[in-house]
């Protein structure tokens, strides 16, 4: 008998090309307005058929590999939706850092009930399912740019230009539960994302008119995360923005060439930060 075939998927980060939130709502859930963009880099997520569902996290130490994990969670969910026709031998290669404002969870749960409803077609509404997992999960099943809203829910579809640019983590976790409490204490809220303004700054060389409503507040509390960004601008890069909660911050790159240049000269000077150059998508 043949060994059940394995089928490698990436795992896209993302970032918010501008966060603005516009305001509490019932449930402790937030108004939000929100570009977000999903980018060349990410984990790697391994799925073959197996009659069990289990899951193994390889490259961090502090991911469980049950329930508690986002992978795990959205396949058991799927098989359930699914009426149970087999398991899955996962196995999750961890790349971004945790709790990082990349959506990584996210990503890697969307990434595993859209390979798993390869792997077990089913008439599942993947959406609904996505959504019960988490804000953010909906947006990974689209594959694209889009304007986020709601709580992060309501997508609508955005022609982004295709940026290089350099993602930077000065190793700082950043919990978005305290983050949202940080600026609801504060009641900074924040009007809508000017989005043609912000397509338009992508497209050239100059300012981009994003900002992060978050930011302040975290970068307030988080030294670190104000380096990135002072950071990001010494080494040539334009308009720094820190990405969803944080503590991830990027900047643009004039090329290719450029960012994989700036990404090197911040690992130099920076080497206990993660740091990686690359490209929207």
């Amino acid at each position: 008998m043949s060994a059940p075939v394995t089928t490698t998927y990436l795992a896209p980060a993302k970032v918010n090309l501008g966060l603005s939130v516009r305001g509490l709502r019932q449930g402790g859930y937030h108004d939000l307005h929100t570009v977000m963009v999903p980018l060349g880099v990410g984990d790697e997520l391994e799925i073959a058929p197996a009659p069990e569902l289990t899951l193994r996290v390889e490259g961090t130490a502090g991911l469980p590999a049950d329930e508690r994990n986002l992978v795990y969670r959205a396949a058991r969910a799927y098989l359930d939706a699914a009426g149970a026709p087999g398991g899955a031998a996962i196995t999750l290669h961890k790349t971004l850092p945790l709790a990082s404002g990349l959506g990584g969870g996210s990503s890697d749960a969307a990434t595993t009930l859209m390979a798993l409803a390869r792997l077990y077609p089913a008439g599942v509404r993947l959406p609904e399912l996505a959504l019960s997992l988490g804000a953010d999960v909906p947006f990974f099943l689209l594959g694209q740019a889009a304007l986020a809203e709601g709580v992060g829910e309501v997508l609508t579809p955005l022609p982004v230009p295709k940026v290089p640019l350099v993602l930077v983590n000065p190793g700082v976790e950043v919990s978005a539960r305290d983050a949202y409490a940080w600026l609801d204490g504060e009641e900074e809220f924040t009007p809508e994302l000017d989005v043609e303004g912000i397509l338009t700054g992508l497209a050239g060389t100059g300012p981009v008119p994003y900002f992060n409503a978050l930011q302040g507040p975290v970068a307030a509390r988080h030294a670190p995360i104000r380096e990135a960004l002072e950071a990001l601008t010494a080494a040539g890069l334009r308009a720094p923005l820190m990405s969803g909660s944080g503590a991830t911050c990027f900047a643009l790159a004039p090329n290719d060439d450029a960012a994989h240049a700036a990404a090197a000269v911040l690992r130099a000077r920076h080497p206990g930060w993660w740091v990686a150059a690359t490209r929207t998508l």
